[in-house]
């Protein structure tokens, strides 16, 4: 078995095998295996930043407060329901009363099967350490997860009798014991202690409680599963006199009693939880389809994708909406785009998100700065339908932003947008890898019910709800939920099952599915996007370069167009309607848009008839004929700006329309008007009153309107927000084993009394020509020292080395620590001792 491996099995017969009890957390990770060591990085990757010096300051850092709640909040919930019914029980804990608090008094064989694995990841994460008959978890888990007035805990459980009677008289403490039959003792620690054991034998208490009144019984019913407190008045009533005379409800304040912990224990028969869930719901088929049906629908929807993410950023040529000073787009701004796209607006944020996270869109960062299309846009364009789609899912599995919290509000009440700021949650990548990953484990086909995902995520991270905002609900699933709608508006799922690119993307078997491991198996998440393009690129309709016109003014594209086609008739047409077939309409606008771009009417007449399987419709001949006929017959220039035509009549007639008041021209010559607006304006209020001016240069020429698209400095794309540190490989993890390794060898090692005493812990001090002497004869007999170092930094650290050579103020010697042949000046070494002759 490898560093990367670990077999839980035997380390549960290890972690109660009987060597000598370990005494502290640092003794029970001294007797792991490598295994078990690599084990507990890998699942706790904040203890390597950086590497601990040996194995005590590993297990200091594993009981940091920040490491722990980082650890109990990747526990599952039968996982997490363990250690919290460790924190409620008495310290150290044997297996028996930890298996008897979850399964209770009638016993569960669920819970008696699962619970090895669950104390084993307890174990392996350093929740918990002990052998079985004495469990023991980490005071600062203990200190999370045990009961408080302050914090309660999810078991519902409150204080012991001990710690609610702590400050409580020991004369009011008698007379409890004596209300409860039993015998008074000479101090109150005894009088704690028989208390304590009549509520914890079964037939004794259930004596007691048979004598009490229905009412007071009623009481106890209210309070046992949580919360154990409750206020009462000045003269509590008969039922709760009763109670608390025989201290069953116990005083916490002048007005609150609480319930012992004990005796709710045994109103519950035992168990800590009112519903143990030692099993992980499955997921539940909702409908089944043929597989073919799924990837013919995903591959359906992929193509959409790819269509929308076009028409967005095309629409976006000459520059897209301004940036908010606070980042983000406004919100008219996204109304805008989404009526443009002809969807709702929370599926708009999701498309400009993921145009965003794909680096296809940014920010210009000019001093007026406007949203735009990135040159990788371009890029994006030139590649295959199903390598741009790939290119899409692949950032969309990976990115930390998060279009569903847009319109929300962040910690300090203000309104999310749409490419902003705090749009990053950490936790999305894995929750969407989760989800595919449960989607995968139905067999081909399977579409699930969304609730029974949910309630499976729930099981997994039950702690992992709130994140980022103050929100009460439950994020982890709403990222759940988000991610089934995009994955079908990305065509990874088909009528809510996984397709079989999808499962490629994954790098599951695409026959059945697999046990769910780690996304993507190990492979490359780019080879794994490339091997799903290879699958989906035959299921994708088929570019053509024809398209059907029609006498209402109209074009059908039959199907996606090939680019030059579609870049062309896009320029030539509107798109009145999308689907299975495009419908473009010719209009006299679209028309003067392609004769600005340089087109002459002969080349407009040449292109329908190539590229149009039936005869170009007469009126569509004329409009074309009709538009170019009119189009340059006006000049517009910079005087600020002119018109010049050869026809003086019809600079008349534009005099004459009030519509140009506001153009505020002027006859300067028979043929020539001057305006007080600039070319553009001036050329826009000259087509809206009906004529098709050309624009020309300080020298006369025509100035040609090519398409050509506006688009940002090149940009990167975002970088998702990583969730805590990097999982480390397999090469981190044994490099890391074997230093901590080494440097525990070297603080444990026994060594011989100084001849100058040191404190403990202390780099040990010697003169120089005592260290010198020392080395000089550990270096001719072979032997190992220990040495106080400092490094040129100023750190200090304790070392073990084996000097071979002492020469010219330095000392060679093979150094156990770092376990290589290492050279250390004599003047930095602080003072070396002997080794005590057992570990020479």
């Amino acid at each position: 078995m490898g560093i990367g491996e670990f077999d839980r099995e035997a380390y549960v017969a290890e972690a109660s095998g009987a060597a000598a009890a370990p005494r502290t957390l640092a003794e029970a990770l001294r007797a792991r295996g490598d295994d078990g060591l690599a084990a507990l990085l890998r699942a706790r990757p904040d203890l390597l930043g950086p590497v601990p010096n040996d194995l005590t300051q590993l297990a200091t850092r594993a009981g940091t407060r920040g490491s722990v709640i980082r650890a109990i909040e990747r526990l599952d919930r039968f996982s997490l329901q363990a250690a919290e019914a460790l924190a409620v029980a008495p310290d150290p804990t044997p297996y028996p009363v930890l298996l008897a608090l979850l399964a209770g008094d009638e016993g569960d064989a669920e819970i008696e099967a699962a619970l090895p694995a669950a104390v084993a990841l307890l174990r392996e994460q350093a929740l918990v350490w002990g052998g079985d008959e004495r469990l023991r978890l980490v005071r600062t888990a203990r200190e999370l997860l045990a009961p408080s007035a302050q914090h309660p805990s999810p078991t519902g459980l409150g204080p012991t009798v001990a710690e609610a009677t702590s400050g409580m008289s020991p004369g009011r403490v008698q007379e409890i014991i004596a209300a409860a039959g039993l015998t008074s003792t000479h101090d109150p620690v005894s009088a704690v202690a028989a208390l304590t054991e009549l509520f914890t034998d079964r037939t004794r208490m259930g004596e007691l409680l048979d004598t009490a009144p229905p009412e007071a019984l009623a009481v106890l019913d209210r309070l046992v599963w949580g919360p154990p407190y409750g206020e009462v008045t000045a003269n509590p009533a008969p039922p709760v006199r009763w109670l608390r005379d025989r201290g069953l409800l116990l005083p916490v304040s002048p007005r609150t009693m609480v319930l012992p912990r004990e005796v709710a224990l045994h109103l519950r028969g035992g168990r800590a939880h009112r519903t143990p869930e030692p099993v992980p719901p499955e997921p539940v088929v909702q409908r089944d389809y043929r597989p073919q049906v799924v990837d013919s629908a995903a591959a359906g929807q992929a193509y959409v994708a790819l269509a929308t993410v076009e028409e967005l950023l095309k629409s976006w040529d000459r520059g897209g909406p301004p940036v908010l000073r606070a980042g983000g787009l406004a919100v008219r701004d996204l109304k805008r785009i989404a009526a443009a796209l002809d969807v709702s607006e929370p599926i708009a944020c999701f498309w400009l998100e993921l145009g965003y996270a794909a680096g296809l869109l940014a920010s210009d960062g000019e001093a007026d700065e406007r949203y735009a299309p990135t040159p990788a846009y371009d890029d994006w364009l030139d590649l295959p339908p199903a390598e741009r789609w790939a290119r899409l899912v692949t950032p969309w599995l990976t990115a930390t932003r998060t279009s569903g919290l847009v319109g929300g509000q962040d910690a300090k009440g203000r309104t999310l947008s749409a490419l902003g700021p705090d749009l990053d949650r950490s936790s999305a990548p894995e929750v969407r890898h989760r989800v595919l990953l449960l989607l995968a484990t139905l067999p081909p086909g399977a579409a699930a019910d969304p609730e029974s995902l949910l309630a499976r995520l729930r099981w997994e991270r039950p702690l992992r709800g709130a994140e980022g905002s103050a929100s009460t609900a439950d994020l982890r699933s709403r990222i759940a939920r988000w991610t089934l709608e995009e994955a079908e508006l990305l065509g990874l799922t088909g009528r809510g099952a996984l397709s079989g690119p999808a499962r490629a993307l994954l790098n599951l078997p695409l026959a059945e599915a697999a046990t769910p491991a780690e996304p993507g198996g190990g492979v490359e998440l780019s080879v794994a996007a490339t091997r799903a393009a290879t699958l989906l690129a035959p299921l994708l309709p088929e570019a053509v370069d024809h398209v059907l016109l029609q006498a209402d003014l109209t074009a059908v594209a039959p199907g996606p167009l090939r680019r030059p086609l579609a870049d062309a008739l896009g320029v030539l047409a509107d798109v009145e309607s999308k689907g299975g077939a495009t419908v473009y309409r010719f209009t006299p606008g679209s028309v003067r848009r392609a004769l600005d771009s340089g087109q002459t009417a002969t080349d407009l007449h040449d292109f329908l008839a190539k590229h149009s399987t039936t005869p170009v419709p007469q009126p569509l001949a004329y409009l074309v004929d009709d538009v170019a006929r009119r189009h340059g017959h006006l000049k517009v220039g910079a005087a600020s700006a002119y018109v010049r035509c050869d026809d003086d009549t019809v600079l008349g007639e534009i005099l004459a329309d009030r519509r140009s008041a506001p153009l505020g021209l002027r006859r300067l010559a028979p043929t020539v008007l001057a305006a007080q607006t600039d070319p553009v304006s001036l050329l826009d209020g000259l087509r809206s009153m009906g004529y098709a001016p050309a624009a020309e240069s300080a020298e006369g020429d025509v100035l040609i309107a090519r398409a050509d698209a506006y688009r940002t400095p090149a940009r990167t794309a975002p970088v998702p927000v990583p969730d805590g540190p990097p999982s480390p490989d397999s090469t981190l993890l044994s490099a890391a084993v074997k230093a901590i390794r080494a440097g525990d060898r070297a603080a444990t090692a026994v060594r011989k009394e100084p001849t100058t005493p040191t404190a403990a812990g202390t780099l040990p001090r010697t003169s120089a020509a005592e260290t010198l002497a020392t080395v000089q004869a550990a270096a001719m007999t072979g032997s190992a020292v220990w040495i106080g170092y400092v490094n040129a930094e100023g750190s200090a650290s304790q070392r073990v080395i084996a000097p071979v050579r002492v020469e010219g103020g330095f000392v060679t010697g093979y150094d156990h620590t770092a376990d290589e042949v290492r050279t250390y000046p004599l003047h930095r070494i602080t003072g070396v001792a002997e080794l005590a002759d057992d570990q020479v």
